[in-house]
């Protein structure tokens, strides 16, 4: 007994300590919309109230009916009746005008919630540290975020809506049934009380169930979309790897389907009892009103009305207590938005950076002793790192994959920020420039760029959105990155839809979306130019013709190239090899080939595969 009643505590402080999301998402939709909400709750009060006028009207109209037997048929009488019939016909009608207005109102309030979360969420995503993704447990959080976001807020608007009016009516009944008999409406409340207790016990059941099978439902999404994607089609028909995948998704989802099902059925057993001990209760009531009926102490008219109010009071109750069930477990899951929006990021602006101004480079990027692992491992992507890179010079970094080069390009860019050390612009700490500013001087072209579905235009154009480019500036880019054939051969030119996600669309191949990808980055005037693997989609003849453009382009620019291809370092003005780290050899092509290290015998084997005129010409 004494450990029930602890787990029962347990329960009631879980359930407790959600309240208080029910104000914040009671403030969404204030602040969302206000108007709208007003009219909704006016409207709803009226719904509230309209019910218990039926009601009466109800008895009315058959103490009438009663009365004009009595009374022959008389006309006066008959009149009486037939005005409180037409009133109850009325009342009748306005429930139905004001369930369709506030279904109407309801309808845009949502429309408008729904489409603020989603902002919320995006806006959040869109500002979250980089890191955030090297978490499973931010994944957990977008997932619970994005999942709810499209149908809980509305169904929080919904159970907030019947609650105040049910609550209102069921008031009202209340208030009609004390003088007929006190204990009414004493037993209404007592009958409802063990559905109570089931709905709050089993809602926060299901809500902690969801929490601990978010990383399998993830899962779920992931297998699914292994089996849908273009991205994977492919390799899942080469590899046979169809049956595999639907069996996994198979198994899991029976797995999350079974758990699911027997948290249902310990459920309907405890609703199930709970009807019992509530129906024992309108037994009773049921029984005193017959009682009193035969004993001739209330009218035909006052026994309807009681009837119809215990009734109807009794089908309010069990509506309520779905209803707080469903707003306690809404106010749950909507916990799972507040909780994703509370992210806080690490990398920050300083208050230090208030009046900076850089907008140029002038002297040198510097690395100095920085040091850097990714969240979560305990290897250095970079150990006590140092690198200059002069204002105007070409850089390229080359070396084995993992040597450290693609975490050079987030630090610079401060996606992240080292755990020892400094990365400075002209002698300013990158941490003291306001992170918006910094990055509008970086330009860059990722390893696995982005391929957008949307136009030439606008892919081009995404490289520098705020600045609402021209087109002359569009076609420019195009030219420097070497795509200008691409987007001739296109039907439509610089407004061909690129991708196959939507109709109409052109596919490109890894190396033609690489040009627009080029384009992208060249579009941006910044001062800093960071190029990861430019070259890894192009061939040798293709890659020649491209270094010669981007050696006119770079004029009066700072460029970093990353490549595996020496081909592309040999044209910098700087080499740096890089190992586990930290650079092992740096200088300029033919220096490095002179002391016949590292880079000397990686670029004798990769010599021997390349073709003798991509040779001739480098």
């Amino acid at each position: 007994m004494l450990q029930s009643l602890h787990i029962l505590t347990a329960k009631l402080r879980k359930a407790l300590a959600q309240l208080p999301n029910l104000p914040r998402a009671l403030g969404l939709v204030w602040g969302v919309a206000r108007g709208w909400t007003i009219a909704w709750i006016a409207l709803l009060i009226v719904q509230g109230l309209l019910p218990v006028g039926l009601v009466y009207l109800t008895k009315l109209v058959v103490d009438g009916i009663l009365a004009a037997v009595r009374n022959g048929g008389d006309w006066p009488t008959v009149r009486g009746v037939l005005i409180k019939a037409a009133l109850l016909g009325a009342v009748m009608l306005l429930i139905e005008v004001a369930r369709s207005a506030a279904s109407l109102i309801r309808t845009i309030q949502a429309e408008l919630l729904e489409e603020h979360i989603r902002g919320l969420i995006h806006e959040k995503s869109a500002s979250a540290d980089l890191a955030f993704y090297e978490f499973p447990d931010y994944f957990d959080h977008l997932h619970r975020a994005r999942a709810e976001a499209s149908y809980r807020p509305v169904a929080l608007l919904e159970n907030l809506g019947s609650l105040l009016q049910n609550g209102i009516t069921l008031v009202a009944m209340g208030a009609v049934l004390i003088p007929l008999g006190p204990w009414l409406a004493l037993a209404l409340m007592v009958s409802t009380l063990p559905a109570l207790f089931v709905v709050i016990f089993y809602s926060l059941a299901e809500y902690q169930w969801h929490q601990r099978t978010t990383a399998d439902e993830r899962l779920v999404w992931y297998f699914d979309w292994v089996l849908t994607a273009a991205e994977a089609a492919a390799e899942l028909r080469l590899f046979g790897l169809g049956k595999y995948f639907q069996e996994a998704h198979r198994k899991l989802r029976a797995r999350l389907r079974g758990e699911r099902i027997n948290l249902l059925v310990r459920q309907s057993k405890a609703e199930l009892a709970a009807s019992l001990a509530a129906l024992l209760i309108t037994g009773a009531a049921m029984a005193w009103m017959i009682w009193q009926a035969l004993h001739a102490k209330v009218s035909l008219g006052e026994l309807a009305l009681i009837y119809a109010a215990f009734n109807q009071g009794q089908g309010l109750m069990r509506t309520l207590l779905s209803t707080v069930a469903q707003l306690y477990a809404n106010s749950l899951f909507i916990g799972n938005l507040f909780d994703f929006l509370a992210l806080e990021p690490i990398v920050v602006d300083q208050p230090t950076t208030r009046g900076r101004n850089v907008n140029s480079l002038q002297s040198e990027i510097s690395f100095r002793g920085v040091t850097f692992n990714y969240p979560g491992s305990e290897v250095n992507a970079l150990a006590d790192f140092d690198l200059s890179v002069r204002a105007g010079d070409i850089v390229a970094l080359v070396g084995p994959n993992g040597a450290g080069k693609s975490t050079l390009v987030k630090l610079l860019c401060r996606f992240y920020d080292p755990q020892r050390g400094a990365i400075t612009l002209d002698g300013v700490d990158i941490k003291e420039i306001p992170a918006s500013q910094l990055r509008s001087l970086i330009t860059v072209l990722f390893q696995q760029p982005v391929h957008y579905n949307s136009t030439v235009n606008e892919n081009v154009a995404y490289g520098a959105i705020n600045q609402s480019p021209p087109q002359e500036a569009i076609v420019a880019a195009v030219k420097a990155a070497g795509a200008e054939d691409i987007v001739s051969r296109l039907s439509a030119g610089y407004e061909s839809l690129l991708g196959k996600r939507f109709v109409g669309g052109t596919e490109l191949s890894v190396g033609e979306w690489q040009r627009i990808a080029l384009a992208r980055a060249f579009l941006r005037q910044a001062p800093i130019i960071i190029l990861d693997e430019p070259t890894s989609a192009l061939d040798p003849w293709a890659e020649v013709d491209w270094l010669l453009r981007f050696r006119e382009l770079a004029i009066g620019r700072t460029a970093i190239i990353i490549t595996h291809r020496f081909t592309t370092a040999m044209h910098a003005d700087v080499i740096h090899v890089m190992e586990y780290g930290r650079i092992v050899e740096s200088g300029s092509h033919l220096e490095l080939l002179e002391r016949d290290g590292r880079y000397a015998d990686s670029w004798t084997q990769q010599m021997r595969t390349q073709p003798k005129s991509a040779l001739r010409e480098a």
